[in-house]
């Protein structure tokens, strides 16, 4: 099996990088997620961030520290606290993760022999155990083992961009356990996610476990089910270099604009702040929209509803939309009066109904999920962040235990962008359908749907392990998110092959004198595939009563209304996700990290469910814009992504992807740097606020600028170093003058 792709500038070096031991190097915990996150922060400056925050914080601790109450002590000795969460003391997490190393090491003991598989995590070997027998034992690497380095760039810029590995801190015992295991092992089986990532994990594993002298496999598989398995490992397969490479490609991208662009902004705008290569996109979208928002001028419109009723005392509403023979253009009327007008002209008049138009209409089963469609569903219906989403996703995919059947994986994979199912799955649905709703509900061939445009198509959609294991089924086995989450997933596969929905749509024309009256309406005829999954508010049915043409109506009431244009609409988690995906920023593994990320490091806050930047966000996003106007552009970063999709598929190669990325970036960077000045310039806002110190000093007028410093926004004194006056921004936070002596 080939194992070795990325090297170091020398084979010591190498050798030194597997097992944790990089010379002047000490290494650190990845900056990664299971969907491969970006590179944000520069290593030398982060440590000592960390270290003044924490003198900070300690200093406040002593400065703020409350008073404990009598016979109410803050925390116990058995880890209670005092808000009532009993947490784990660090004695008891020791001693969990000493027995958890003991039975993995008794495991070992007993291994000779047999094959091993690898995996990432302790659920998805619990699991896999369950199906493989007495000739597999199963082990978690929790995650990578090797990454670049936190303490430096790691990437070898004047050597081809060669990426410098080293074992993760705190992955030596488990680096260790594993070597142990691989030497008793007949062969090894690495069976981390079918992914780029994965695909990473399994590479860092080989490299890592590669003088064991064993034949080594890549197991992959789209669902944790005995069938899926057992298939799998009737067919290994050999490392798919190309996988490995897009994500290596990935990986040293994000490291370079990361650890290279951060800085800049600690010099420019504050000490601490970060930028990444899709992130930063990400933010300028939402800050765009922002800008879009707040330039705004609402319009003022008006429209005429009258409420109607039939004899047989049914009521119904109905809007003006005529007058004579010109239909009104929408949002044409600009007055109250005008409407009072029309109002008075209608009260003289009766209403008769003028035609009646009735059309079918149909309701077509949306595709079964993919990653970002199942992310803004879940938030539509369920609240679900797209990380939280994730999370609950992921557990579904590793397994819950379901009584006597154990851990049971309820759903395939979550990571992935094609909406084909495999062709049993189908059959399954489909006797389901058949069985528990009528054969009216069962289309007479399985829907097709369509490819997305750039769609990588490597695994099928996400759905039910089996159709069979219905929600209530498991329910009691479920926490609450893992039930309303798995009810989602089912409910849309089992519609994804359900027949349309069938409406009468009905509109019809009212005459009032010379005025137009319009009323619309449907009513569900055949709920098809809405049985399973049900509708949204757009689709819910409005019953019109039955009407015919030339028929009296009475009119109960009049009245104008007033409307204003409105901008358009915040991003909520949903709608960027979508906008990211039509835009082709990022990948579905990438959404939840990339939308953490920006939420988390004050650029972004939400409000009502709605992504709102900070002033912060909102001048780093401009900044970046103006420093690197191509590595920050939605089509430069599109294309960018088009090209590492094509090292996927072997077309590109990495390296030279890289070479092709950075020449520019480089020049911008260089720029940049000479640049610092005229960039924090770039950033104040001027303002019609003199300042107090120049004018008490005599030294003429002087507008205070708005700057952004360690703690946030402030106003200063253009006249710096002269006048080093400031005050905050929040007049609240101005100290106030008691014309008291402090005591």
């Amino acid at each position: 099996m080939a194992t070795s792709r990325a090297s170091t500038k020398k084979a010591a070096a190498t050798k030194q990088a597997e097992q944790g031991k990089t010379p002047g190097v000490k290494p650190a915990d990845p900056a990664m997620t299971a969907g491969g996150g970006e590179e944000t922060t520069a290593p030398a400056a982060r440590k000592k961030a960390v270290r003044k925050k924490a003198v900070r914080k300690k200093a406040a601790g002593k400065k703020a520290a409350p008073k404990k109450a009598a016979g109410k002590p803050a925390a116990t000795a058995s880890g209670k606290r005092a808000f009532g969460r009993t947490g784990a003391t660090s004695e008891e997490a020791e001693a969990r993760a000493s027995a958890r190393d003991q039975a993995t090491l008794a495991k070992i003991e007993k291994s000779a022999g047999k094959n091993l598989v690898i995996v990432e995590s302790p659920a998805k070997a619990k699991t896999l155990e369950k199906f493989l027998g007495k000739d597999f034992f199963v082990l978690a690497s929790y995650g990578h083992v090797r990454d670049l380095p936190k303490s430096g760039l790691g990437i070898d810029v004047e050597h081809d961009f060669e990426p410098e590995y080293v074992a993760i801190d705190g992955k030596a015992k488990v680096l260790g356990q594993l070597k142990l295991a691989a030497a008793k092992a007949r062969e090894i089986y690495l069976a981390p996610d079918p992914d780029r990532e994965g695909e990473a994990i399994a590479w860092h594993l080989a490299t890592a476990l590669s003088g064991k002298d064993r034949p080594m496999h890549r197991l992959t598989f789209n669902e944790i089910t005995e069938r899926a398995v057992k298939a799998a490992l009737a067919a290994p397969r050999e490392l798919d270099m190309n996988l490995v490479n897009a994500q290596q490609a990935r990986r040293v991208l994000d490291r370079l604009v990361g650890y290279q662009v951060s800085p800049l902004l600690w010099q420019v705008v504050r000490y601490g702040l970060s930028a990444g290569r899709v992130q930063s996109v990400a933010l300028r979208l939402v800050c765009e929209r922002e800008a879009e928002v707040r330039a705004f001028v609402p319009e003022e419109y008006w429209s005429v509803e009258a409420e109607l009723e039939t004899e047989a005392g049914e009521r119904f509403t109905a809007q003006l939309f005529r007058v004579g023979d010109k239909k009104l253009e929408d949002r044409e009327l600009k007055a109250e009066g005008e409407c009072l007008r029309f109002i008075e002209e209608m009260r003289k008049a009766e209403p008769i109904v003028a035609e009646v138009k009735e059309t079918d209409r149909q309701s077509k089963p949306r595709p079964p999920f993919i990653t970002s469609t199942l992310q803004q569903d879940a938030y539509g219906r369920l609240g679900f962040g797209a990380k939280r989403a994730m999370q609950v996703a992921q557990k579904l995919y590793e397994g819950i235990p379901l009584g006597l059947e154990g851990p049971v994986g309820l759903i395939t994979y979550m990571r992935t962008d094609s909406t084909r199912l495999a062709g049993e799955a189908i059959t399954e649905l489909r006797e389901w359908i058949g069985t528990s709703y009528g054969k009216e509900y069962l289309p007479d061939s399985p829907p097709v749907y369509g490819k997305r445009a750039g769609a990588q198509d490597a695994h099928e959609a996400i759905r039910p392990t089996s159709a069979l294991r219905t929600p209530d089924s498991v329910r009691r086995f479920l926490s609450e998110e893992q039930v309303k989450l798995y009810q989602l997933v089912w409910s849309r596969a089992v519609a994804s092959q359900m027949n349309p929905a069938r409406y009468k749509a009905t509109s019809i024309d009212i005459g009032v004198g010379r005025l137009g009256l319009k009323a619309t309406g449907s009513v569900l005829v055949f709920p098809g595939h809405l049985r399973a999954y049900g509708e949204t508010d757009e689709e819910r049915s409005s019953r019109l009563p039955p009407l015919a043409v030339g028929q009296k109506l009475r009119l109960v009431d009049l009245h104008p209304e007033q409307h204003f244009t409105q901008p358009p609409p915040r991003f909520t988690e949903a709608t960027l996700v979508k906008a990211m995906e039509e835009l082709g920023i990022g990948r579905p593994s990438t959404y939840a990290t990339i939308i953490t990320t920006i939420t988390g490091r004050d650029y972004v806050n939400r409000d009502g469910g709605r992504l709102v930047p900070t002033d912060l966000g909102m001048a780093v996003s401009k900044l970046l814009v103006r420093m690197f106007p191509d590595v920050f552009d939605v089509d430069f970063t599109r294309r960018m992504e088009e090209e590492l999709d094509r090292v996927e598929t072997g077309e590109d190669e990495w390296h030279a992807v890289i070479r092709e990325f950075y020449a520019p970036f480089k020049a911008d960077l260089d720029r940049a740097s000479a640049d610092k000045k005229a960039l924090r310039a770039s950033l104040e806002e001027k303002t019609t606020i003199l300042c107090e110190e120049c004018k008490k000093e005599g030294r003429g007028e002087s507008f205070l600028v708005r700057r952004f410093g360690r703690n946030g926004p402030f106003y200063a004194c253009p006249r710096y170093p002269e006048c080093k006056y400031t005050r905050p921004v929040d007049e609240s936070e101005i100290p106030e003058d008691l014309g008291e002596n402090c005591p």
